[in-house]
């Protein structure tokens, strides 16, 4: 299932875990918008700052030297 976790530098208690099935992420414009099978369900100007990170996503294994 796709996760974001939406992060608001100094304001913590602001941060968003945003996750559904679907999920998308679209950038129009200065806008990040996030989708789901209802529609549009979250969009954040650029002007606010959000660090957008994807965390679903497993991270592979480091190259291993031979």
């Amino acid at each position: 299932m796709p996760a974001y976790l939406i992060r608001h530098p100094g304001k913590a208690s602001d941060d968003i875990l945003l996750q559904d099935d679907p999920l998308t992420l679209t950038f129009t414009g200065s806008w990040a918008i996030f989708t789901d099978g209802d529609g549009t369900c979250l969009a954040i100007p650029a002007e606010a700052g959000a660090h957008v990170e994807r965390v679903d996503e497993p991270i592979g294994t480091a190259p291993q030297k031979e």
